[in-house]
C-alpha cells in the first residue's frame, strides 16, 4: 500500500477492494461475497457501491488498507499510508489501524518518516541512512498492546523520540 491509496476511479469500492481476488481469478459476484464482510471491521461499512472521489480521504485510505489485507493476508508492506491525511484524520487513522491490527492480527512493514508515528504504531524500528539505505539502528518499543489511548502523551514516549533523535543526528 503506498501513499496514495490507487483506488480505481471507475469502479465502486466493492469493487476496487476485491480487485486482488479478481486478479487471482475469482469471479465478480464470488469476490464481491467474500470482501463484503470485511467492511465493517475496516470502518466502511455502507460504502460498498460509492466510488472513491465520493469518499473522504481517510475512507478511502480504509478501502485500500482492506485491499492490501485481502491481497496478502500474512504481511503488509505500507509505503507511508497516512502521510497525504490532515493532522485529525491522521489521529483516527492511527487509532483505527492500531485496534483493526489487533483484531486481524497482520503483519505489517510500516515505512514511515515520521517519528511520532513510528512510534506509535510499531513493535520494532529500524532506522536506515543514506543511499542505498543502509540499517543502522533498531530499536524496540516495549509497550503493550493494545496501546493506551494516550500514549503519545507520555514520558515513555517522549524518550523512545529522544533515543530515535539521537541516533538520527
Amino acid at each position: 500500500m503506498l501513499q496514495k491509496d490507487l483506488l480505481l476511479p471507475y469502479r465502486t469500492i466493492e469493487d476496487n477492494v476485491a480487485l486482488p481476488l479478481l486478479i487471482r481469478g475469482m469471479k465478480k459476484d464470488e469476490a464481491r461475497k467474500k470482501v463484503r464482510p470485511f467492511f465493517a471491521g475496516f470502518g466502511i461499512e455502507g460504502t460498498q457501491k460509492q466510488f472513491p472521489a465520493e469518499l473522504s480521504g481517510g475512507m478511502r485510505q480504509h478501502a485500500a488498507l482492506l485491499r492490501t489485507y485481502l491481497f496478502s493476508k500474512d504481511v503488509a508492506l505500507l509505503d507511508e499510508p497516512f502521510s497525504a491525511l490532515d493532522t485529525l484524520t491522521k489521529t483516527d487513522m492511527h487509532r483505527w489501524y492500531l485496534d483493526a491490527m489487533e483484531d486481524i492480527r497482520l503483519a505489517t512493514l510500516f515505512i514511515t518518516h515520521d517519528i511520532d508515528e513510528a512510534i506509535l504504531l510499531s513493535d520494532r524500528i529500524y532506522l536506515l541512512r543514506g543511499k542505498p539505505g543502509t540499517l543502522t539502528d533498531k530499536i524496540i518499543i516495549d509497550e503493550p498492546k493494545p496501546r493506551r489511548r494516550d500514549f503519545n502523551l507520555t514520558e515513555r514516549f517522549l524518550s523512545y523520540k529522544k533515543q530515535i533523535l539521537s541516533k538520527l543526528k
